[in-house]
Formats: structure tokens, sequence, C-alpha cells
């Protein structure tokens, strides 16, 4: 499965960007997907996950309730939105596609097989 992320780009803290993540190439709507990030001189780190529904999600513990993924399976695309953005929030954000069609959402990349190429999200104090 091909991966395409955008929307990323540079805001003040307290402020909101939503990422979008495309997929082509394979059935979308079974596999979960999974954002994860990257700050500079970090290694990458699971951000949030969602199901084949938007009722099955999962976070991490630091950006629980300011962030929300979300899915469109009839768009083939996967959202990130994220609200009262933190300095420390910044990274490169990565959307993945898991590599089989799991029921218990992961966190591990080593079971997401797809990746996409990463976008910025800059936050300023």
């Amino acid at each position: 499965v091909q991966l395409q992320a955008s929307g990323g780009g540079v805001v003040q803290a307290g402020g909101s960007l939503r990422l979008s993540c495309a997929a082509s190439g394979r059935t979308f709507s079974i596999y979960p997907m999974g954002w994860f990030r990257q700050a500079p001189g970090k290694e990458r780190e699971f951000v949030s996950a969602v199901g084949w529904s938007d009722s099955i999600t999962d976070y991490a513990d630091s950006v629980k309730g300011r962030f929300t993924i979300s899915r469109d399976n009839a768009k083939n695309t996967v959202y990130l939105q994220m609200n009262n953005l933190k300095p420390e929030d910044t990274a490169v954000y990565y959307c993945a596609a898991a590599s089989v069609p799991f029921n218990k959402l992961r966190r591990v990349e080593a079971d997401f097989g797809s990746w996409g190429q990463g976008t910025q999200v800059t936050v300023s104090s």
C-alpha cells in the first residue's frame, strides 16, 4: 500500500492542525492505521492508531485529549486532528498501515508494514 501524508506546517502553541494520509494500492478499510512521530534527536514514537472503525482508537498519553484520529474508508484516508498543540509536539509525523488486519490495536512499529513519507509539524512557543 502507498501512503501520502499531508497537512503539516508551522503553528503557534495552542493552535490546531489536521494531518491527512491518503492510501492506495489495497483494500483500505480492514487494516488498522497509525500515526507516529519523530522529534529531532529522538526515536520515532507512537502517537495514535485506529481500527477499521472510528470507534476503535488508541492514543499515547502525551496526546490523549488533544488529538483525535479518524478515518474515511470511502476516501481511503486517515486523519489526525491536533488541537492545543504544544512545542513538544514538534516532529515529523508519519502515517502507517498495519501489515495484517489485527483486531487489537498495536503500538509497535514492526506491526505496521507501510509508511508514508512524513510531514513536518512545528509548534512555536
